[in-house]
């Protein structure tokens, strides 16, 4: 007797056969060639009066579903290729290994998947990533015992946070970076949570502090290497220097001020234009215009403390011809004084710069008295990142000229020597977490100096007193957040930046 089981709830067993058909289903490949399976099917009459169908088709189980036109496997294949690449690329993938399929179906069947539960998370993660860099962004939660995104949340305010965290009780620690929403956010969702400031993050913020407090003691800088060239014994020259040679040194050291005397003048005038557009609610966009500027150059000018700050900057950038002048007052010295040969060795020398850039660097020379010879090149000082990289660095990791070198502008700058003390002290501190009986100590050290960039620092710290003291102490950490943000801009990146937020929320959920 032919029979069938209806499909649904309330399904019952039929044995009236109203008729058959022709079903096509595709099939895995079969060594890379498709296959499609046609199958011929029975159309069944439901007896029951109060179903509302009257008619049903049977279904072969593990290769049919209602109204599919995949078999099983391959809807689960096609599926996991969804979940890996999406659209575009998971249908050249799918086309080459023989299951095409177009990206609108590949994309239907990730939707079809269901989210992973979130379940209980006892230490939560969470940390924000950009979808569109400077405008919109989101926030990723993770479960920091097993290192798996738990969900995604459009914006990275605090209320949409604190809502998920009410709605999943549980949490007994929120680890996150030093954005005060969060702080907020974990407050209000879970009141009963430790909070704990993530460590590298601390160590980053008080680095920015480091590099601003090197940047105003700039001219330190100049002094421990003008007093570092004094002490050491001049070289003898294979090149006898001709008459007045200090007067040759004078002429080029002016040169160079004057020049360097109108670069700064320009950056201060364009800090005190832009701060000024800026006062009187000017967007960043709006001043570019008016100013003729790039939209990054005006942020950059707006951000900055001072002109101090973008002038130190400035002045502390390599330039392609640093490396080489020794060899150019040498080679001028020799006699030289062709810019196209000059530039010709310079270029088998490893210099990628313009011809017009030796120029403008021999231009103090070409001034002065051929008879004369050109002065000796002083020894620059040191850059600012390398000092603040020096202070930050423990002293073993430094050879021994890094060693010598930040020795003499402590010796030359009491206020860098005490910011390598503060620097020591904290590093202490966060690698051995005794931040629950050190923090006070070293914030009470700090707030008595006189260095206003760790005052800074330190009010910030205050602020954020327990989380940071708990990130000092306890073994949580970060980490985890961080990796799962750059696997996130992986699969951003992978969808060209055009999927909608769902269809990004769903495949970060679902690779893991």
């Amino acid at each position: 007797m032919s029979w069938a089981v209806a499909n649904g709830p309330g399904a019952a067993t039929a044995s009236r056969v109203h008729g058959r058909y022709q079903r096509t289903l595709r099939d895995c490949p079969l060594a890379g060639t498709p296959v499609v399976i046609r199958l011929t099917v029975r159309r069944f009459i439901c007896q029951t009066a109060a179903c509302p169908r009257r008619t049903f088709a049977e279904q072969v189980p593990g290769l049919t579903t209602p109204h599919a036109r995949y078999s099983p496997l391959l809807r689960g294949a096609l599926t996991a290729i969804a979940v890996a690449l999406a659209g575009r690329a998971g249908a050249r993938l799918a086309g080459t290994l023989g299951m095409a399929a177009g990206r609108d179906t590949l994309l239907n069947l990730l939707r079809t998947v269901p989210d992973p539960p979130a379940g209980i998370v006892e230490i939560l993660g969470i940390d924000d990533f950009a979808l569109r860099r400077g405008r919109v962004y989101g926030t990723v939660l993770l479960d920091m015992v097993t290192g798996r995104p738990v969900d995604v949340l459009p914006g990275r305010d605090a209320d949409p946070v604190a809502a998920w965290l009410r709605a999943h009780p549980g949490v007994r620690v929120v680890c996150r970076d030093r954005a005060s929403a969060y702080a907020v956010a974990a407050r209000d969702g879970a009141p009963e949570a430790i909070q704990c400031a993530d460590r590298w993050h601390l160590w980053r913020n008080l680095a920015e502090h480091v590099e601003r407090a090197v940047i105003r003691h700039h001219g330190c800088l100049k002094q421990a290497a003008s007093t570092a060239s004094s002490c050491t014994p001049p070289a003898a020259s294979s090149v006898t220097a001709t008459s007045e040679p200090s007067a040759a040194a004078d002429g080029a050291d002016q040169a160079a001020a004057a020049s360097e005397s109108v670069l700064v003048t320009r950056i201060r005038d364009r800090y005190a234009t832009i701060q000024a557009l800026q006062a009187d609610g000017r967007g960043l966009r709006q001043i570019a215009r008016e100013l003729s500027l790039d939209r990054k150059t005006v942020r950059r000018f707006a951000q900055a403390t001072s002109a101090d700050e973008l002038v130190a900057k400035t002045l502390d950038r390599d330039t392609l011809i640093d490396a080489h002048k020794p060899y150019l007052h040498q080679r001028w010295n020799q006699g030289c004084r062709d810019i196209t040969v000059l530039h010709t060795e310079l270029e088998q020398r490893g210099y990628r710069g313009s011809i017009r850039t030796l120029y403008r660097c021999l231009q103090p020379l070409r001034t002065q008295d051929p008879a004369q010879a050109a002065a000796p090149v002083e020894p620059a000082p040191p850059k600012i990142r390398h000092v603040t990289t020096w202070q930050l660095r423990r002293p073993e990791d430094l050879d021994n000229t890094e060693q010598a070198t930040l020795a003499d502008i402590k010796a030359a700058c009491p206020h860098l020597d005490r910011l390598g003390d503060h620097i020591t002290a904290f590093a202490k501190m966060m690698v051995h977490r005794t931040g629950a009986d050190n923090l006070d100590t070293w914030l009470a050290a700090v707030e008595n100096d006189d260095i206003p960039e760790l005052h800074t620092f330190a009010r910030g710290i205050r602020q954020d007193y327990t989380a940071v003291r708990n990130g000092l102490t306890l073994p949580h950490n970060s980490g985890a957040c961080e990796g799962a943000v750059n696997k996130l801009k992986t699969i951003k990146r992978q969808m060209y930046g055009r999927a909608s937020f769902s269809l990004l929320r769903k495949r970060i959920l679902l690779n893991t």
